[in-house]
């Protein structure tokens, strides 16, 4: 009987330390790299989940959202999606946001972060200029080590994702599992130098 107790306390103390402390943006700002500037040649943009075969998750999205305004700012002249089905989808959703179809490159064969980096850098090959890599704010760091790794070397432009679901407290438990995945990430990458 004293387990169940035990437990119980456990589980009250997460859930109030995921509900109500700012545990979850110290984690977040944890993972993240550091802001860079919104201003470059090539706009890289790796995808995420998908919903269903046709619609993207969450996180694609967002990227997707995010490098519209980017891009509308003018400063960049191709825009590369990457990802296994999440990246033609992007590209259509960049293209409904005014981003030019000529100027946007398609990597559909990525089914992780460090096949993102590896496969972008060789569709890009020794492309001139800046690169700049949009991702999820909790993303942001082991995708800016990935790119690095595969011989790109790009800024890394994090957005608020996770730091914008946490806003919403019935959206912290799903913050606190997306950021528990994100550190095994982190964790198996370091592992394997990627």
């Amino acid at each position: 009987m004293r387990w169940l107790y035990r437990f119980a306390a456990t589980l009250g103390f997460l859930v109030m330390l995921v509900t109500v402390t700012p545990v979850l943006r110290w984690w977040t700002s944890a993972l993240m790299s550091p802001w860079g500037p919104d201003q470059g040649d090539v706009l890289v943009i790796p995808g995420a989940e998908m919903l269903a075969p046709d619609s993207l998750g969450i996180s694609s999205y967002y990227r997707s959202f995010y490098g519209a305004l980017v891009w509308r700012q003018g400063h960049f002249h191709k825009a590369v999606v990457s990802g296994k089905d999440a990246a033609p989808l992007m590209a259509d959703f960049l293209a409904g946001h005014g981003v030019p179809r000529e100027a946007i490159l398609i990597e559909n064969e990525a089914t992780s972060t460090r096949e993102n980096a590896v496969n972008v850098a060789k569709l890009l090959g020794p492309t001139p200029g800046r690169v700049i890599l949009l991702t999820s704010d909790f993303h942001s760091g082991r995708a800016l080590r990935a790119f690095r790794k595969a011989g790109l070397n790009p800024t890394a432009l994090p957005y608020p994702d996770a730091n914008k679901r946490i806003n919403s407290w019935k959206d912290r438990w799903s913050v606190f599992l997306m950021l528990g995945d994100e550190t095994v990430k982190t964790v198996w990458y370091s592992i394997h130098g990627w």
